[in-house]
């Protein structure tokens, strides 16, 4: 799945364009590396969104195209 599509479902980033204009600005990095919106993301990566001041890393632990908001927690686990 692209980077741009698992933030907005896992629900990281609100919308799809915003998580594409972050990894164009180079405020996103997969396994440590600056990471553009098509890069396919899979179960194991660590992903870290740096917002502000503030950086959130995480840990892909399913991939799905569409989830409900209550399951969106279980696609990820913060480190």
């Amino acid at each position: 799945m692209r980077l741009d599509k698992f933030l907005k479902v896992s629900r990281l980033i609100k919308r799809r364009t915003v998580a594409n204009e972050a990894c164009d600005a180079g405020r996103v990095l997969v396994n440590g590396n600056v990471a553009k919106a098509s890069v396919k993301v899979k179960v194991g990566d660590v992903i870290e969104i740096q917002f502000g001041t503030k950086t959130v890393k995480v840990e892909v632990l399913d991939i799905q195209d569409t989830t409900k908001k209550e399951e969106a927690k279980d696609l990820f686990r913060y480190l």
